[in-house]
């Protein structure tokens, strides 16, 4: 293919994906986007963030901090605080966690990957529990067997621990 049909090529694929409005540029353009999206958007976002879920959304209560406009983050303590001295975390330490807001049903976080050694009581992170989608909790302890860190999360919005995060690796 020579220098003049490549160009071509490219100004007739070019109008058809961003000029034609017929039924034919329309699937195209569709078909485009969705290759551009699967095999570079998404594998260029893993790279970027150094986990194969750059974004997940958030698809339960279990980190939701109940109220509404009249209530604030310290009705919302008074109601959850005794878990989290069972835990030794007190209010003054909560309020510098990320997300001390919660999370609602709906969010969507673009989520980094780091090292086990690198995450903090406090931190939310996402893990496989074996169920349909991962769980997104508060990191409550930190284990370090022999180089090798076991978790342990709690959902803000939950009574407890769930039997599966007790001991995360």
């Amino acid at each position: 293919m020579n220098k003049g049909a490549l160009k071509k090529f490219f100004k007739n694929f070019w109008f058809i994906v961003w000029k034609d409005e017929s039924f034919k540029g329309w699937v195209f353009s569709i078909i485009f986007l969705l290759i551009v999206i699967k095999f570079i958007f998404f594998p260029v976002l893993n790279f970027a963030s150094g986990t194969s879920l750059p974004l997940v959304i958030v698809e339960s209560c279990s980190m939701y901090h109940e109220g509404n406009i009249f209530s604030n983050f310290d009705n919302w303590w008074e109601v959850h605080d005794l878990k989290y001295f069972q835990e030794k975390i007190i209010k003054t330490k909560f309020l510098n966690f990320p997300f001390k807001n919660g999370l609602n049903k709906g969010d969507i976080l673009f989520v980094i990957g780091i090292k086990p050694e690198k995450v903090k009581i406090g931190d939310v992170i996402i893990f496989n529990a074996g169920e349909k989608n991962p769980i997104i909790h508060r990191v409550m302890t930190i284990q370090n067997e022999n180089g090798t860190y076991f978790f342990s999360t709690m959902g803000d919005n939950n009574n407890g621990q769930l039997f599966i995060e007790k001991r995360i690796n």
